[in-house]
């Protein structure tokens, strides 16, 4: 489904991607992983078209992103699915009508429709009776759920998830795992993750791609990946820090 080629990507002139190549096929779950700075929201910048590649491709269902016209390219934004960091939801709007935003954006569907349609992605996610109630009423992993059901409304062919377990305990990280997986087969969905979170990735992840500096150091399966022989990849999974030769580097 995901077919990315030599992708070369940043802001104002300033190479962040330098030259990425990942395909994924449909049904499957990528984590994308690395330190703070290595270019993994750019990339999921691209990916979903909101800048435009510097060099090379991106193809999603053998279409080339950067080349979809404009009904195009609301078809395919349509087909998406995201998941924000921090759930972002809108804190003035109730849970009902923030998973409701954009089926009343994008279709003409009468409200008792659209009620429906939100109580039944709550209830995907295990949240019910919340639709009255403020984000600020929730817990985290509750609101990281409702921003879920938010994600899901228009029953995506793609979902992009930016740190969806980040900053919640062991227990709800582990239900929102095991909730990322029912959903992609009950979807079919192909499934991006971003994430810091090792041990949430290697529950759910196909495959790993390990991002530093710009480009992807290492990928394939999490098994593959976690049994890398290059130094920075074991570090990363050890969650060793780099070492400083000397004081005087500091300086």
């Amino acid at each position: 489904m995901i077919e990315v080629n030599n992708l070369v990507g940043g802001y104002d002139g300033v190479e962040i991607l330098k030259g990425i190549n990942l395909t994924l096929e449909k049904g499957r779950i990528l984590a994308v992983m690395g330190q703070s700075g290595c270019g993994k929201t750019t990339f999921l910048r691209h990916l979903i078209g909101l800048e435009r590649p510097m060099q090379g491709s991106i193809r999603i269902n053998d279409l080339e992103l950067a080349s979809m016209d404009a009904g195009q390219y609301t078809g395919f934004c349509r087909s998406v699915g995201v998941l924000f960091q921090n759930g972002a939801l809108f804190n003035s709007m109730t849970i009902g009508d923030n998973v409701a935003f954009p089926l009343r954006e994008h279709t003409r569907l009468a409200e008792p429709v659209i009620d429906i349609m939100v109580k039944m992605k709550l209830d995907q996610v295990e949240l019910r009776d919340v639709q009255h109630l403020l984000p600020s009423e929730l817990s985290g992993g509750m609101r990281r759920r409702a921003a879920l059901a938010r994600a899901l409304i228009m029953d995506p062919e793609m979902l992009i998830l930016d740190e969806p377990t980040t900053g919640l305990d062991p227990i709800i990280a582990a239900g929102i795992d095991e909730l990322i997986l029912h959903i992609r087969d009950a979807y079919q969905a192909t499934v991006v993750i971003v994430a810091h979170d090792i041990a949430s990735c290697m529950r759910v992840a196909d495959e790993v791609a390990i991002f530093h500096e710009g480009k992807v150091l290492q990928s394939g399966s999490p098994e593959d990946v976690q049994s890398s022989s290059n130094p920075f990849v074991r570090r990363f999974f050890r969650r060793e820090p780099e070492k400083i030769e000397s004081h005087e580097s500091l300086f």
